[in-house]
């Protein structure tokens, strides 16, 4: 029987095992799991050969484990259907995988709206009646984790009518993680209030006043670069800012963002208010206090 490996999202890659072995009739619940101390090869050896009434199987979980080659080997020649959960294979172990059976991948969605797009295809598929902007929600709080998302799925199919964004908010009962750069942005382009509760969240989330201090000097001196830049050079691309500018393309976008809103004048303005504020959080001032004062100012 053919090796079955699983790559990619841990949580994708295990929904996509218990699809696989169910259209090939073998139920996931039934076969014996092996993972962490327990993927040897003396107790495996017993779970990969045929059973009285035909093919059997076993799960092989490898996270967190470098499996030798002696071990992949017999996991590839077992005559029983083997599915093997790999989450980011080297090199090597792919080319095996590839060689011994097939190979399913299940990459995660990354950006924001493609985890967005992801949760609405799979309330879709749920038959579940969730708004787009509530979608986006489960995405902004919980981020790359699809298990917890799918979790928070599972209780609104409970709940009749309509689910937007306002009532599924009141349900998970959770607060959009602040964005440094989106308090920034806010900021400069005269959002006091949205910069405020960017920062608010930012802090209520255990963030460090401090390095979050340490977060706006970076990304302002970013932003001043960029407008040095696009002033000498006019309107530039986030991949040659990134490149001139020796980041990577997303927080170039943002610091071009912020930096369509402010000439040189008000930058060395906001600089200024800046170090004042460094100076003031090393003093002993309240850092919390300072920050938010910090946020208003530069929203001026």
């Amino acid at each position: 029987m053919p090796l079955l490996a699983f790559t990619g999202n841990s949580f994708l890659a295990d929904e996509t095992l218990r699809d696989t072995l169910a259209a090939r009739g073998l139920r996931a619940r039934e076969l014996p799991r092996f993972s962490g101390e327990d993927v040897t090869a003396p107790l495996l050896a017993p779970h990969l050969a045929p059973g009285l009434f035909g093919d059997g199987g076993v799960i092989v979980d490898l996270t967190g484990l470098k499996p030798d080659k002696a071990l992949l080997d017999l996991l590839a020649s077992a005559p029983v259907t083997v599915a093997v959960l790999d989450e980011a294979p080297p090199a090597g172990r792919l080319k095996l995988y590839e060689k011994a059976g097939e190979v399913i991948a299940s990459p995660a969605p990354s950006k924001p709206g493609e985890v967005t797009g992801w949760v609405v295809a799979r309330a879709r598929k749920a038959k579940l009646p969730l708004e787009r902007d509530a979608a986006a929600y489960l995405a902004e709080v919980f981020g790359g984790d699809l298990a917890g998302i799918a979790g928070e799925l599972n209780k609104l199919e409970l709940l009749g009518g309509a689910l937007g964004r306002a009532r599924v908010q009141g349900v998970v009962g959770r607060e959009p993680p602040g964005d440094s750069f989106a308090m920034l942005g806010a900021a400069t382009a005269g959002r006091a209030a949205e910069a405020v509760t960017q920062l608010r969240r930012l802090l209520a989330s255990g963030e460090d006043p401090f390095k979050l201090l340490g977060a706006v000097v970076w990304q302002y001196s970013l932003v001043a670069r960029c407008a040095a830049l696009t002033q000498d050079e006019g309107r530039v691309s986030e991949a040659v800012a990134a490149q001139r500018l020796g980041v990577k393309p997303y927080p170039a976008k943002k610091a071009l963002e912020v930096a369509r809103h402010l000439n040189e004048a008000r930058v060395r303005a906001q600089l200024r208010r800046i170090l004042d504020a460094d100076l003031a959080m090393k003093r002993g001032l309240d850092a919390g206090v300072v920050l938010e004062r910090l946020i208003v100012q530069l929203s001026v």
